[in-house]
């Protein structure tokens, strides 16, 4: 028996988009597996799309090293030594990273398309209607992923969520049910205009975060509902202060635009759920004669007695208010972001709230990340 997960939950890991942000959830996921509580399933948009295909396209040996891997790959490498200088020079040279970054855009992810006519407002291949080309993205993927492995009977199971371009609908690429490729993962990602969108068996398909960039209701959604304890990042705040200068509206205006709608996503599952239970206590209560066995499968189906334990790791850095703080590469803040989810997801799991007793009828608990103690000086 694992003493954090003696009941045998099914692990699922939830990982939103947040472009350089994502380097959190690679910390996130570094204790996870530390402790030994390798995700069954995981599921992610964009960055966190990216991510996830780098863990389920290796085995458990090789998953931490090929994620450090991609990350040291995008990482801008600071000119000067970040921690003997004064936080407004660190400021300034992460604003020269970023803009950087968007001029010559980043090794093995993504670079600028120079000369486009789509820049000037002109027509262009679907393809090609972007700011930047995402071809690096395509072959570091291929580099990184071993997709057999991951397509393969048996693995870790992966879904990416992606928009679909002419009608607005979210497709979910599961690896139970299709054969996933770069593309898929592309696809995910694809937030325009920078990135192009992708084609996938005929069809256009930009960044699912431009539907929902936490795709927590691909869980809630899986039937049959079963016990689990799912770990979901929030890279991006719903709660903040009011904004005072444009840098800081563009900021918070982020921050809403892709922050979490998870409360309402689990008050809609915590509802539903009690009124299946509800049917099912309905259902028991009838006569013999009124039951018939096809009845009790479809109500068994809805696994209606399972339990779900969320345990959210919110991304705490202000990054200066800095709207471009998603494509801050700089290496020093990758470093940084990597180091807090690892620490973050450390204390989550010291406290496991997910341990203590719930009744059988209760479908869903939120655990908030406990506390920091502070120490005095």
């Amino acid at each position: 028996m694992h003493k954090l997960n003696p009941a045998g939950l099914r692990v699922v890991l939830v990982l939103q988009g947040g472009g350089a942000l994502g380097a959190y959830q690679a910390g996130v996921y570094q204790a996870l597996h530390e402790c030994d509580l390798v995700p069954d399933w995981i599921v992610g948009t964009s960055i966190g799309a990216i991510n996830a295909a780098i863990l389920a396209g290796n085995d458990k040996a090789s998953r931490l090293d090929r994620l450090r891997q991609f990350w040291d790959r995008v990482s801008h490498h600071d000119s000067v030594e970040m921690t003997n200088i004064s936080d407004r020079q660190r400021r300034s040279n992460i604003w020269l990273t970023t803009f950087d970054a968007v001029m010559r855009g980043i090794p093995g992810f993504f670079t600028p398309r120079l000369f486009s006519l789509f820049s000037a407002g002109l027509p262009v291949a679907p393809e090609q209607a972007s700011l930047y080309d995402t071809g690096a993205l395509a072959q570091t993927l291929e580099e990184l992923v071993d997709f057999d492995y991951l397509n393969a009977a048996g693995g870790m199971r992966l879904t990416v969520n992606a928009l679909k371009v002419t009608s607005g609908e979210l497709a979910s690429f599961d690896s139970t049910q299709r054969t996933i490729t770069a593309d898929h993962i592309r696809a995910s990602g694809a937030l325009p205009p920078g990135f192009p969108p992708v084609r996938v068996d005929g069809d256009l398909y930009w960044d699912g975060g431009l539907y929902s960039n936490t795709p927590l209701e691909t869980v809630l959604d899986d039937l049959p509902h079963i016990d689990t304890l799912c770990f979901m990042v929030d890279l991006w705040s719903a709660q903040g202060p009011e904004p005072t200068t444009l840098d800081e509206v563009q900021t918070r205006q982020k921050d809403v635009t892709f922050a979490s709608r998870s409360k309402r996503h689990i008050e809609d599952y915590v509802n539903l759920h009690k009124m299946q239970h509800k049917l099912r206590e309905l259902y028991a209560t009838l006569p013999g004669l009124k039951k018939n066995k096809q009845y009790a499968t479809e109500l068994a189906a809805l696994g209606c007695d399972s339990t779900m334990h969320i345990v959210r790791l919110p991304y705490a850095g202000h990054d200066w208010h800095m709207a471009s703080k998603d494509i801050n590469f700089a290496k020093d803040s990758i470093d940084w972001r990597w180091d807090q989810g690892y620490q973050d997801a450390l204390r989550a799991i010291a406290a496991a709230g997910w341990l203590a007793f719930v009744t059988q009828d209760t479908p869903l608990v939120v655990h908030e990340l406990p506390r920091q103690e502070k120490h005095a000086a």
